[in-house]
């Protein structure tokens, strides 16, 4: 009987969901929520640039750890269908770390390096305006700024310095839903693959002087973000 009750409450609920009006042409819509960038970094082998050892192939493989800040969607609607959104978010911070080099006082941490992911997409919303339960598609354009990237202190007692990796332009793709609670408020989650491709640099002078490394690296995360949005 607690079992059937329960099956027609949530019955009750699915046909009275229809009734909250979903996104039509002209809302502003704002999310905010968890957002995880979790890299599935694949790179090239490091190898000397710069220096006596140029040219030298140290082997070897570039990893990036994942982090979770503060996740942020603009949205404004085109048409009931169609809107444009913006990606944004806190900073995020990764830990970067060598394995397998020729050069064993390489590997470990090597540094870490933070990041911000502006993305612009168009999204588009299959069903009906009064749909409660709204799934999107979309594609877009990323633009992964680098910045404070430094040596950890084991690298630096090893000789390493001036850590660098290079800005990145990139496509972007996601899905995701949104489900209204009310009229204007909504939970949302979504899943993004963006392609972010970078190049990474480092000094060691106690090698040789003039000494510098390189490794390029497709990070090309998945992005999953859960939270609230508003609908104005």
């Amino acid at each position: 009987m607690h079992k059937f009750k329960l099956c027609a409450s949530l019955f009750a609920l699915a046909l009275a969901a229809p009734l909250v009006h979903a996104h039509t042409a002209g809302d502003f819509i704002v999310r905010a929520g968890a957002i995880t960038v979790n890299p599935e970094a694949d790179s090239s082998s490091v190898k000397v640039d710069q220096g006596p050892l140029k040219g030298a192939d140290l082997g070897g493989k570039a990893t990036m750890s994942s982090d979770t800040q503060l996740g942020l969607n603009f949205a404004y609607m085109i048409t009931n269908n169609l809107g444009i959104e913006l990606l944004a978010a806190s900073p995020f911070e990764h830990d970067v770390k060598l394995k397998g080099t020729a050069l064993g006082a390489a590997n470990g941490k090597l540094g870490t390096l933070k990041h911000l992911p502006p993305t612009l997409s168009l999204v588009y919303y299959p069903l009906d305006a009064k749909s409660a339960f709204q799934p999107y598609i979309g594609g877009g354009i990323n633009y992964t700024w680098i910045y404070d990237e430094h040596v950890s202190s084991e690298a630096a007692a090893n000789g390493f310095s001036n850590f660098k990796a290079d800005n990145s332009w990139g496509l972007a793709w996601q899905i995701g839903a949104d489900y209204m609670l009310t009229d204007n408020v909504m939970i949302n989650a979504q899943v993004r693959y963006i392609d972010i491709d970078t190049t990474a640099t480092v000094e060691n002078n106690a090698v040789a002087p003039g000494t510098r490394a390189k490794v390029d690296v497709d990070v090309d995360p998945f992005i999953y973000m859960v939270g609230l949005g508003y609908k104005f």
